[in-house]
């Protein structure tokens, strides 16, 4: 089969596409072909192991244990691996594996749900990992509540594009924030207000809400506690921001300490638990219509070097997605 692979961390320059064998699903696995896989914020930490906390978590300390990249996924059940109940060869699936740059991948049976009938491989392949941390930022770590005001920083990229939907179903009034050129497209996910922080300062706007998303990662906290409410609550959501070694992890400790001693309540979210649960909420979101995937557009193996430069740069507006 075909994958996108690369020997070392780096920049996107490091990345090829080679001929590779298909991997084999073993005990609860599931093997999948690809037919569209997402490009999330998280492949750049992955490829270039940034921060280099990370490495001690498992992928590598010199170089990548995995050769692969990509984690979401949309395909078709190939194979079954021992003890895997539930699926079948053939079954339409979407959800979370590994190494999903490719035309095969093998997932977790439990981090897999069976696709939306009403969304294409290319629009569940957008909300696997993306959706997941979205709801479980503002479902589970937020904990909004109908009537509720929500402020979601970061609105226009992968996560940011969801949480703003997945808030909305939930009953908030959304207000999100984005460069100019973004806002139009933030005002389409079904925000009610949106702030262009090119503008000048969000605190100017003198409003203070129940729920604050810092997606962006790029606030100091004085910023962000004065755009909360006083029993407000502050969700960092992701490793964006902070310094190469501890990344955004480093600057979610003094908010933790602090909550102790405040009314207000600071949440820190690093990675999303990918579940058939969530996945099966997110599924039916989109067949509700409540949740779409906001595909900027599409590309092959070839184009995922480029699409990563596009997303570390922001020049998308949602998902980037790969068909391979």
């Amino acid at each position: 089969m075909r994958a996108v692979v690369r020997d070392a961390y780096g920049s996107p320059d490091v990345l090829t596409v080679r001929e590779i064998s298909v991997p084999a699903a073993g005990e609860g696995e599931v093997l999948v072909r690809v037919h569209a896989a997402g490009i999330d914020r998280g492949a750049i930490h992955i490829l270039t192991g940034r921060p280099y906390l990370m490495r001690l978590a498992g992928y590598g300390v010199r170089r990548p244990k995995e050769a692969g990249l990509g984690s979401e996924l949309s395909g078709v059940v190939e194979a079954v691996g021992p003890g895997v109940t539930g699926l079948s060869p053939g079954d339409e699936v979407f959800g979370v594996g590994r190494s999903t740059f490719a035309q095969y991948a093998v997932a977790d049976a439990a981090a897999l749900a069976r696709k939306p009938a009403r969304a294409s491989h290319v629009e569940a392949g957008a909300v696997p990992t993306s959706g997941t941390t979205a709801l479980q930022a503002v479902r589970d770590h937020g904990r909004v509540q109908a009537g509720q005001s929500v402020l979601v920083i970061g609105a226009s990229g992968g996560v940011g594009s969801f949480a703003v939907q997945i808030a909305r179903a939930l009953g908030g009034s959304v207000t999100g924030v984005a460069s100019t050129a973004k806002l139009d497209f933030v005002r389409s996910l079904g925000a009610e207000h949106v702030i262009d922080y090119t503008a000048g300062d969000l605190t100017t706007h003198g409003v203070r809400y129940d729920l604050v998303l810092d997606i962006a990662g790029n606030r100091p906290l004085k910023t962000l506690r004065s755009l909360l409410a006083p029993q407000g609550t502050l969700v960092f959501v992701g490793g964006e921001g902070g310094d190469e070694i501890t990344g955004g992890l480093g600057r979610q400790v003094r908010p933790t300490l602090i909550s102790r001693f405040s009314s207000q309540t600071f949440a820190t979210f690093w990675v999303a638990r990918p579940n058939t649960a969530d996945l099966e909420t997110l599924a039916q979101l989109v067949e509700n219509g409540q949740v779409r995937s906001a595909v900027h557009r599409t590309g092959a193996l070839s184009d995922v070097a480029d699409a990563l430069r596009a997303l570390e740069h922001g020049r998308v507006s949602g998902k980037i997605v790969v068909t391979p």
